[in-house]
């Protein structure tokens, strides 16, 4: 674990609001730092303490801050930190714009190709890397067959046929079962799950 992220747990809420507050004035230069209080605020739900229900009326009363751009702070800190791990210094030297750019890419890319991902955004000039991603998306539009919605289709087909019910009902009938499961361990098994069906794939398309 980084030494910034131990450095922002050991604070208190009020620490962390002071600091929100501190920072927001240069987003660019403190994005970081940013999505981190803001991701440890909305995931501790501490701003129940200054008397707020959600995390958007906390975010634009206090600090007159957007709720999207509040969370696209949260996760960038969440994905190249939290979840890739990636170095802090060259998320900062990428920059939040580069790294908002490439975070839906990266969010659905497989494992081995999210280095990559991070990579371009390091080395690639900020118009060369929107065009690259621009006709990337339209080449991806071309593309007849996605597996993954292949398999999304055939797991509500079943489930639908399983319960004898719609898929609105089938909704409904997920949500009971999961409201009160172990998120930690859900993450866990798709993590391992996707990382299967992503080198599966690779491995078809390699062939």
């Amino acid at each position: 674990m980084k030494s910034m992220p131990e450095r922002i747990e050991n604070m208190t809420p009020d620490e962390q609001f002071s600091a929100v507050a501190n920072l927001k004035d240069e987003l660019e230069e403190n994005f970081l730092s940013l999505g981190q209080l803001l991701s440890e605020i909305k995931r501790s739900k501490s701003f129940r303490r200054k008397g707020y229900e959600t995390f958007k009326d906390f975010v634009e009363s206090e600090y007159a801050l957007s709720s999207t751009l509040a969370g696209k702070l949260v996760q960038v800190f969440d994905v190249f930190i939290e979840e890739m791990d990636v170095d802090e210094v060259k998320v900062k030297e990428i920059g939040f714009d580069r790294l908002q750019m490439i975070k839906p890419l990266v969010q659905k890319a497989d494992w081995d190709e999210r280095d990559d991902w991070v990579q371009k955004a390091e080395e690639m000039p900020t118009k060369d890397l929107r065009d690259y991603i621009k006709e990337l998306k339209k080449k991806e539009k071309e593309q007849d067959i996605d597996l993954k919605k292949v398999l999304i289709d055939q797991f509500l087909e079943r489930m639908v046929a399983v319960f004898n019910c719609s898929r609105t009902e089938l909704n409904f009938k997920l949500a009971l079962f999961f409201q009160d499961a172990d998120t930690d361990e859900i993450k866990k098994v798709v993590r391992e799950r996707q990382r299967s069906f992503e080198s599966a794939l690779n491995k078809e398309e390699s062939a």
